[in-house]
């Protein structure tokens, strides 16, 4: 079996030799070679031309943004993991590299135990997110990628053949947009969100699988680059139209019924799917407070979180749309969702803030 070949770039010594210790131990994956900053690291990479860098940001020489840009131009599709500090600074840095092309990233725990909770996150977190990266197909060129003008690739006949809806024939009304992403997912939201009016009718609620401080900047981020104002949610917020909250780092975000009112809750209850945030918890609420009236977008991520959540939307007689494979990071989120029969469209991330806008305005297909 050929083995994933992973280049390490970190100016610490220490956490080259525990992020290469832990990569060597599977049997899939082989560190091909390691790096002290940027400007080693793209001398290596013409040379050893690995399948995915594990880039850290602040680097003496070359910093791992510079390093980025450069990298993205020599190699546009090699998967790139950012590694780095989870401090405010490193956050920000972090969404600057997401928006620059990076994959992925994963923040180095500090303190005293540092060490060994960064060894837990490269077994339990980086390794699966290597072995999504290096698994998907080739990105497929902008000129085969479908129009935004073209036709659903799978229709709600060819999708919805496990779960069906009393409502599934009537014009349900919106009043709720829910969505779901994890890998690749701030970027998709970007694009997303960039493409949505402002009048939008109804509010938005988010799960993006993010630590803490990342869930905020990534709420301030969308604000300046789109119409619609998002924060990161708190507890007792009423719902409002045409404003977005996203679940803040470590927190489930829920909402609850309170009178004639609908008021966000957040809280720290068991992670699930390994997640806090998950979005199968957002979900649930959505389906036991809007039933029908709710429209849910899976976008891309690694894992399955979701799945049951939109069990239970399709059982209210709500609507789901999935990122299509080609334009997702990783596959896994909505391709659980698709082959579970539970999207009534699958869409690439260009046509999506379009279908929402359309179901939202005028109903389901």
């Amino acid at each position: 079996m050929k083995k994933i070949r992973v280049l390490v770039v970190d100016d610490s010594i220490v956490v080259r030799r525990v992020v290469t210790e832990e990569l060597e131990v599977q049997p899939d994956i082989e560190v091909a070679g390691a790096a002290s900053n940027g400007r080693s690291a793209l001398e290596k990479l013409a040379v050893l031309n690995p399948d995915l860098v594990i880039l850290d940001i602040e680097m003496p020489e070359m910093d791992g943004l510079t390093a980025l840009s450069h990298l993205r131009q020599s190699h546009p599709v090699t998967p790139v993991i950012m590694f780095s500090s989870l401090t405010e600074l490193g956050a920000a840095a972090t969404l600057e590299a997401l928006s620059r092309g990076a994959s992925d990233f994963f923040a180095k725990p500090g303190g005293s135990g540092g060490l060994e909770a960064s060894r837990k996150i490269i077994r339990e977190e980086l390794v699966p997110a290597i072995r999504a990266l290096c698994s998907r197909k080739p990105a497929v060129p902008a000129a085969e990628m479908p129009s935004k003008t073209a036709s659903p690739l799978v229709t709600p006949s060819q999708t919805r053949t496990r779960f069906s809806s009393p409502s599934a024939t009537s014009v349900a009304r919106i009043d709720l947009l829910a969505i779901g992403a994890s890998t690749g997912g701030p970027n998709a939201l970007a694009e997303m969100f960039a493409a949505l009016p402002g009048d939008l009718p109804v509010p938005i609620l988010i799960v993006q699988h993010m630590p803490p401080m990342f869930t905020q900047m990534l709420a301030e981020r969308l604000t300046k680059n789109s119409r619609i104002p998002t924060v990161e949610a708190t507890s007792d917020t009423e719902l409002r139209p045409g404003r977005a909250w996203i679940a803040p780092g470590d927190h489930h975000l829920v909402i609850v019924r309170d009178g004639l009112k609908i008021r966000t809750r957040v809280h720290q209850e068991p992670h699930e799917n390994a997640c806090r945030p998950a979005v199968d918890p957002l979900l649930r609420s959505v389906a036991s407070v809007y039933k029908a009236n709710c429209l849910v977008v899976i976008l891309t991520g690694m894992g399955q979180d979701g799945l049951r959540g939109c069990e239970m939307i399709r059982t209210a007689g709500g609507q789901i749309l999935a990122q299509d494979e080609a334009s997702s990071v990783v596959w896994g989120m909505p391709g659980a969702v698709v082959r579970a029969g539970l999207a009534d469209q699958v869409l690439p991330l260009s046509q999506m803030a379009g279908e929402v806008v359309r179901r939202v305005r005028f109903g389901r297909v």
